[in-house]
């Protein structure tokens, strides 16, 4: 017999966005300055409640872009991440976040939301080296869409949404080194490339170029799934290098 006196528990929804994006060759994320409690004056992701009950996830997440980044979810990658509900996360009551990977070149720079003092473009290697707190659990939230990222240029063309619509092998380049953490051979990145199909194309030599032989442009192939995978170079330890 059904227990006639249970009564769902009382949840509320949130959306937190990892938003990346590449300053002078670094991988960086956006984080705001909470302007309320709890944790106000701390950084953290952005993000927010949902409006009503009857907003979508992906729309919370759309409008939180334009409210707290003034980004247009068109214009960039967004995915969803996973959902984060560990009791006792936020000490508002039990809440549950729905967070979403965001990336896109050449974002401008930040303006604080309405529960926000302040907005920054931060470096990601301050927050995962622990230099840098982050409010809530969105430390972990970070770290697993930095991985997501990690793991989906290595066998998908998200690196090219990094990229300005058209761009040098150089750039692409700059993009796996910032987002796996180490430099890369220049040669033996170009030939891995350029051996994937349809991964990218060309699209002429780079005009802007005053000096010397111009670099070749590209943009992004109609391929989306990298077959073979550019796969992460294993680390070197030390007894390979003595």
């Amino acid at each position: 017999m059904p227990n006639e006196t249970w009564q769902p528990p009382s949840v509320m929804l949130t959306v937190d966005l990892v938003i990346l994006t590449l300053r002078s060759s670094t991988l960086h994320v956006l984080v705001i300055e909470r302007g309320i409690e709890p944790y106000k004056g701390h950084w953290a992701l952005p993000g927010g409640f949902i409006s009503d009950v009857g907003e979508d996830i992906v729309d919370a997440a759309r409008r939180e872009l334009r409210e707290e980044a003034d980004l247009d979810a068109t214009s960039l990658h967004l995915e969803q991440l996973g959902a984060y509900g560990r009791p006792g996360r936020d000490t508002r009551g039990r809440v549950v976040s729905v967070a979403h990977l965001a990336i896109a070149p050449g974002l401008p720079e930040p303006e604080a939301g309405t529960d926000a003092s302040a907005a920054s473009w931060c470096p990601v290697e301050e927050f995962t080296s622990g230099r840098r707190t982050l409010a809530f659990d969105h430390r972990q939230i970070l770290g697993d869409g930095l991985e997501r990222a990690r793991t989906k240029i290595e066998h998908t063309s998200l690196a090219t949404a990094f990229c300005d619509e058209t761009f040098t092998l150089t750039d692409l380049q700059r993009v796996y080194e910032a987002v796996w953490g180490f430099e890369l051979d220049p040669r033996n990145f170009y030939r891995k490339v350029q051996a994937v199909p349809g991964f990218l194309t060309a699209v002429g030599p780079d005009r802007r170029t005053t000096k010397g032989r111009p670099a070749r442009l590209f943009r992004a192939g109609p391929e989306h799934l990298l077959r073979p995978p550019m796969m992460r170079p294993l680390p070197t330890t030390q007894s390979e290098t003595e």
